[in-house]
Formats: structure tokens, sequence, C-alpha cells
């Protein structure tokens, strides 16, 4: 089992930006990837990042495209998501997420080990 602890969520003003952490422990597999989800109430998490182990392939959600980078440091299996240019709509519980592969394609539903989450709010 692998268990994932974010950190960083809280209040931010619109434009400004956040970085959140996710240090992933437990029975990891040797090529695992690490992505985000967020979201809001009633809604589907939506897919917000990923990154292969070597972090040489990424990808990104369309509404965050341009403005968010992903990286990894695997000394401390750890996974970082910044978030630049803050918008209202980016407000969400943002989760962190582990799956022992990686691929282009990242629904809700592939993924082996979810964090508790943590709550990002962007004020206008």
């Amino acid at each position: 089992q692998v268990q994932l602890r974010e950190s960083g969520g809280g209040l931010v003003q619109a434009g400004g930006s956040l970085r959140l952490s996710c240090e992933a422990s437990g029975r990891t597999s040797v090529t695992y990837a690490m992505a985000w989800f967020r979201q809001v109430a009633g809604i589907e998490r939506e897919f917000v990042a990923a990154a292969s182990y070597s972090g040489r392939s990424k990808s990104f959600g369309d509404s965050v495209k341009g403005r968010s980078t992903i990286s990894r440091d695997n000394a401390k299996n750890t996974a970082y998501l910044q978030l630049n240019s803050l918008k209202p709509e980016d407000t969400g519980i943002y989760f962190c997420a582990y799956r022992s592969y990686y691929s282009n394609n990242w629904s809700p539903q592939s993924i082996d080990n979810w964090g508790e989450g943590t709550l990002v709010t962007v004020s206008s």
C-alpha cells in the first residue's frame, strides 16, 4: 500500500502563486508516476498534472496548461505542483495521486492511491 501526504494548500489572492507538495511512502513501484487532480463539490475530479518517474514525461490539464509546472524529487519521494497566475476558478481540493505507471491518459478511475487532499482557495 502507498500513502500520500499533501501540503501547501491555503488562501491566495488571484494572480498569485502556490506550490503544493506530495510525499509518497510505503510500497511504491520502481517507476511510479505521480499526479494531481482537483475537485469542487458535485463535480468529478479534474486532472491537473502528472509526471513520470524520471520527470521527463509530463501531462497537464487544459485548465492549467501554461500556468503550472510539476516536478519530482525522487530522493525524497516527493512531487511538487507549482500553480501560477491563480484564478478564483482554481479553487478546490487538490488531491495527490499515485499510479504504478505513466501514460498520457489520466482518469480518476485509473489511479491506484489517493491522498486526502489539500484545500486551495483563490480569492478575487
